[in-house]
């Protein structure tokens, strides 16, 4: 029997996510360096592109993981973010390309972009500081756990 490929893995993942959650589950997660962090779960164009703007606090142990139909260069940017954050960027097989530390957020137009560096198919953004506390490295991998 062949390996499913891998758009069907991560379409039947997150029907299972959506199944979970329409039946009063709690949300999904995800698993890095043995921490089990909430996520919230951008994978539209729109819930991309709105992100994390406008929040003024999140709890230690969430964050938000945006997810892409393929692997190519990614940029974010924290235009109307109110909070900092690390930015950890991820290739399609969830392996730990490059973090972005303690991003802030913008208090001038044009902000800056954050680059993944390479092909990501994966953001993880978490409160700033705690990919220093997971003690995250280049090639470590996130599990995305229910």
């Amino acid at each position: 029997m062949s390996k499913p490929s891998r758009a069907l893995r991560t379409a039947v993942l997150f029907a299972f996510i959506g199944a979970m959650s329409a039946c009063g589950a709690q949300g999904p997660s995800v698993e890095l360096k043995g921490q089990r962090i909430s996520v919230e779960v951008a994978d539209t164009e729109a819930a991309r592109e709105h992100g994390l703007m406008e929040r003024t606090q999140m709890a230690k142990d969430h964050g938000m993981l945006f997810v892409f139909d393929d692997e190519a260069p990614r940029s974010f940017w924290m235009k109307n973010t109110r909070i900092a954050l690390d930015m950890l960027f991820f290739d399609g097989e969830r392996r730990l390309l490059s973090v972005q530390h303690d991003v802030q957020p913008c208090t001038a137009d044009p902000c800056p972009g954050y680059s993944s560096g390479a092909p990501a198919r994966y953001v993880l953004e978490l409160n700033a500081g705690q990919a220093r506390a997971l003690g995250v490295a280049p090639g470590d991998e996130l599990t995305i756990r229910r």
